[in-house]
């Protein structure tokens, strides 16, 4: 019986969109889309918290030539295609009450106020759970056991959504239900199975 749903927030509830501006940045430092990445998303030690989320921005600034002072120029144009998917939060905001909701990402540690403050989204769980406050990423099988100790669910009690394959594999192998998400009509598809298979 299914008892928690669990989503992840980049791929899923927050999706780049519109790949123009990142793309246009990437050619303004003469690198691809997927380099540019890279050098935002590569580090696995602001995503475990071993360092703040605004010391991996100024290293990023360094490594690209770039001044400090333009962080928030350059954030802007790299996250401006993103774009938070409102039907889904709405989705899993009615889920509560029949279920326990809980994010599970890897981010930075300025996620949680983004969460509350910026896309005002963080009342739709009743868990968040944060790669750089746990000191754990995904796939680490560790995490999803911390994950089913907090939340007090046995593996099978819970599903997770995410749109990482390998994320989507390692919490299966530790006993939870899991959907790759691709779509959001996809994923809610195969959620639902789960749903009703819960009564």
């Amino acid at each position: 019986m299914i008892n928690t749903v669990v989503f992840d927030l980049g791929g899923v509830l927050l999706r780049t969109e519109d790949r123009g501006p990142r793309t246009r940045l990437a050619q303004s430092l003469g690198m691809t889309y997927e380099e540019l990445e890279s050098y935002v998303y590569g580090s696995r030690e602001a995503m475990k918290g071993m360092i703040s989320a605004e010391d991996h921005k100024k290293t990023v600034m360094k490594s690209l030539g770039l001044p400090e002072d333009a962080i928030k120029e350059f954030g802007d144009e790299f996250w401006g295609g993103d774009r938070m998917d409102r039907k889904l939060v709405e989705f899993i905001r009615g889920l509560r009450g029949d279920y326990t909701t809980a994010l599970l990402s890897n981010a930075w540690d300025d996620l949680r106020p983004l969460l509350v403050k910026f896309w005002k989204i963080a009342d739709i769980f009743d868990h968040i759970f944060i790669s750089a406050e746990m000191g754990l990423a995904k796939p680490d099988p560790k995490i999803y056991q911390v994950v089913s100790a907090e939340l007090n669910q046995e593996p099978s009690e819970l599903v997770f959504v995410d749109d990482f394959i390998e994320n989507v594999l390692a919490a299966r192998a530790e006993g939870w239900n899991a959907v790759h998400f691709r779509s959001r009509e996809g994923a809610l598809a195969e959620l639902a199975e789960y749903l009703d298979t819960a009564g």
